[in-house]
């Protein structure tokens, strides 16, 4: 996690490396004591990752002066995030440079930033500042290497002349917020995390600093405003998961905070963070009063056999490549597999957008472990279409630039039937896929019998076996104004409900309650048969 304000994030990030790799690129094609057309020497000075450095390694040992095969090589290293070679091939460039280049100390400065060893990061920062004094990117450098040292007050120097060089430097701003910050000035980091965003409205780290200091300053909403914002640009943004749950926990909005919390998990295995929150959040929920069934509604009959090993298959897709991301699939799928697992369910596997070939992949792991249960669930949310009479599920990866594409770029719904028929008492499948088709009017006709329908299409299984839409066929579904879809809180809502309700009756409240919710512009259908001899619930 981020430690406090950011300001020991190191150099290493993308943006910070390509700032630097861009002046160390300019710096070394200055020097051209070997011929651009050998191919040896042109790939080690322009090229990137393995063939690149040993493009580097030939061209060096042909020609082991050359000042700028040594600095094309060391940031060949700083890529590959090797930082002790490329100190050394930094150092030996420019000990044979013919002249001192800033750009090449700069490197190095976020070089020895990146390992801890700030002094000699300040001097290499302080030597490209003597020799070109209105170097912004090295006063920037200086400035977090201060700050690393908890020197704040220099750092705020360094980077409001970084600010005077250049005005719109975003990360200067930035990194001036941070440490505004942890003097405690929290009114002035956010006018200057302000700036950064004004400069660059995409500029997550930003968003997710001025959440800090929001949240320092007591607003939970100021705060949760900001990280939704970092998330809306990085759904993998994992820091702005944990720190938005930590605010919904702090408004007793447990429920949306463990959902974060997982997500945290998820995206960041390796901190113990995450899993102690899951846990912490999880026994305040159970500890939690659970909502009151219908006052007027009988205990319901349950049947005395017991519901044996369940298993399900959680998939929210969202980040669509060739078409508008949804806002509310990855919040669906995290609250509907929580609630699942909460509901005794053996093996609950969540994937966020999925190719198609990554779809296929889990379908065909998840039918290896229906063959041992006795419940077998997929819930789906993303887009969807209907072709021909054919429902299909469309991955993150589809273009469908016309409609003979459908069959092979998106899923037919029968494979998910087929990858939970090995179930040997219920068969449930759950789609939230009902919404407007983004691919319609791209989508050319190749065919005049192929015709694509509104919504999906009704489908008739076979008896066992259970299909809910969120909406009807031939209707469309809700993504939702809040963090989730009018129908999954509704299901999520009827699952936790006590005393239970039985499953088949559970959906045909959901169905109501959808349809209040929505003004009844939405109705959810469910298709297919059960036995009538048993009686099926989530949570006994």
């Amino acid at each position: 996690m981020l430690d406090r304000f950011g300001l020991l994030v190191s150099c290493a990030t993308k943006n910070c490396r390509a700032l630097a790799v861009g002046g160390l690129l300019a710096a070394a094609l200055l020097l051209t004591d070997v011929a651009l057309a050998q191919s040896d020497p042109d790939t080690c000075r322009q090229g990137s990752g393995e063939r690149a450095i040993a493009a580097c390694n030939r061209a060096i040992a042909k020609y082991p002066r050359d000042a700028s095969l040594h600095l094309g090589r060391g940031l060949q290293w700083i890529q590959a995030e090797n930082y002790d070679r490329a100190i050394a091939d930094l150092t030996e460039g420019m000990r044979l440079a013919p002249k001192k280049l800033p750009e090449a100390y700069n490197i190095r400065g976020s070089a020895w930033k990146i390992k801890g060893q700030l002094d000699k990061a300040i001097a290499d920062f302080t030597e490209a500042i003597r020799i070109n004094p209105k170097y912004a990117s090295a006063y920037e450098g200086r400035g977090g290497a201060w700050a690393d040292k908890e020197d704040y007050d220099r750092a705020i120097a360094d980077f409001t002349e970084a600010i005077r060089i250049n005005p719109k430097y975003v990360s200067a701003y930035s990194g001036r917020g941070s440490a505004w910050a942890e003097k405690r000035d929290y009114d002035r980091a956010i006018a200057d995390y302000n700036e950064a965003i004004r400069y660059d409205p995409q500029y997550k780290r930003a968003y997710l600093r001025r959440g800090m200091a929001w949240s320092e300053k007591a607003d939970a909403d100021k705060a949760i405003a900001d990280y939704n914002e970092a998330i809306r640009i990085d759904p993998k943004y994992h820091v702005a998961y944990y720190n938005r749950g930590l605010e919904l926990e702090k408004k007793q909005q447990l429920r949306d905070a463990l959902n974060d919390f997982i997500r945290y998990s998820e995206l960041d295995p390796s901190d113990a963070d995450g899993p102690q929150a899951v846990k912490r959040l999880t026994a305040a929920l159970d500890a939690s009063t659970p909502p009151p069934a219908t006052a007027a509604a009988p205990p319901p009959v349950i049947s005395p056999s017991t519901p044996g090993r369940r298993v399900a298959l959680v998939i929210g897709n969202a980040a669509y490549q060739h078409a508008p991301a949804l806002q509310n699939p990855g919040n669906d799928a995290r609250l509907l597999a929580a609630t699942l697992r909460e509901a005794g369910f053996a093996s609950v596997t969540i994937k966020s957008d999925l190719t198609r070939e990554q779809t296929i992949l889990a379908l065909r792991e998840f039918a290896r472990e229906t063959d041992t249960a006795e419940w077998a669930a997929v819930y789906y949310s993303g887009h969807g279409i209907e072709l021909g009479g054919t429902n299909y599920l469309i991955p993150i990866d589809a273009q469908l630039k016309a409609d003979r594409d459908v069959d092979l770029e998106a899923v037919d719904v029968g494979k998910i039937i087929g990858a939970i028929e090995g179930a040997k008492r219920l068969r449930l499948v759950i789609l939230d896929a009902c919404r407007d088709n983004p691919f319609a009017n791209q989508m050319r006709r190749t065919m005049a019998t192929r015709s694509v329908g509104r919504g999906l299409a009704r489908i008739e299984p076979e008896a066992g076996t259970l299909i809910v839409y969120a909406a009807k066929h031939g209707e469309t579904a809700l993504d939702g104004d809040g963090r989730n879809s009018p129908f999954v809180q509704a299901l999520v809502n009827r699952i936790q409900q006590r005393p239970p309700i039985e499953l088949r009756r559970l959906f045909d409240f959901v169905r109501d309650d959808v349809l209040t919710s929505t003004q009844k512009r939405q109705q959810p259908f469910s298709y297919g048969s059960l036995s009538a001899s048993e009686d099926f619930y989530f949570i006994r």
